[in-house]
This record gives C-alpha cells, structure tokens and sequence, in this order.
C-alpha cells in the first residue's frame, strides 16, 4: 500500500509537509502547532495554544473520518513545561471539550525552540481508523 496525505481544506496549504499520512488504515498526524487559517500563532498563551494545536489535528484526524477516539498515541512538545503545568486543568478541560474522555498514550517533551519562534507547543499523534469510517483522500 501506497501512503497517502491527508491535507483538509480547512487547514493552511502546506508546503514541503502533509497534515497527515494515512497508511492503511494508521493515520500518522504531523506535527501541529497553533496556526489560525492566516498563518499565525494564534495570541493568548499555552491553553489558547493548546486549543488551537489540538484542533488543527483533529481537523486533520476527521478529514480522513477518524474521531478521536481512534487516536492512539499523541506527543506533546512543549517550550514551556512549567507553564503547561500551571494551566494542567485548563488543559485539560480543552481537551475533554474537543476530544471527550479519550485519553490515548501520551507523552510531554520539553525543547528549546518549534519551528515557528513564537509556539510554544507542537502536536503530533496516530490513529487507527475502523475501515467502515476511513474516507481515502
């Protein structure tokens, strides 16, 4: 089988990247940070970041008929770990919001820098689609 990208609409064009790759029915999820349709970080801090990143790879996830029940593994990279912890519950209301009670393996990484100065978050996953739901780009 061929890997596929998965590039929703909704989300900004990429260049040099997918959103996604789908792989059968494993649907790897590039890394999100919290770009708005223009481009730009959205303001506001980690938990508006949180959001933001989080629902970028939804955005993703669903494009390919996935829920995020399906997500398997999520990786968090952070420039703030002290300041995500702060806002843990925030956090985490943000994601039961947008994502239910679902809760795959997760991990938190810490670095010095993402790809755009001004994130400070990054996030990545992988899900595993039921066949009945999974739409091929």
């Amino acid at each position: 089988m061929t890997p596929v990208a998965v590039n929703p609409p909704a989300l900004p064009a990429p260049s040099g990247y997918s959103h996604g790759t789908l792989a059968g029915n494993t649907l790897y999820l590039g890394g999100q940070t919290a770009l708005d349709a223009d481009m730009k970080i959205v303001p506001g801090g980690i938990v508006e970041q949180f959001r933001q990143a989080f629902g970028n790879m939804l955005t993703t996830l669903r494009a390919a008929g996935g829920e995020p029940a399906d997500l398997v593994s999520v990786t968090i990279y952070l420039t703030d770990i002290p300041g995500y912890q702060a806002h843990g519950k925030e956090i985490g209301k943000v994601w039961r919001e947008l994502a239910g009670p679902v809760y795959p393996a997760m991990a938190g990484i810490g670095c010095t820098a993402l790809w755009q100065p001004e994130a400070l978050i990054e996030i990545l996953g992988v899900a595993v689609i039921p066949e009945e739901r999974l739409v091929r780009p």
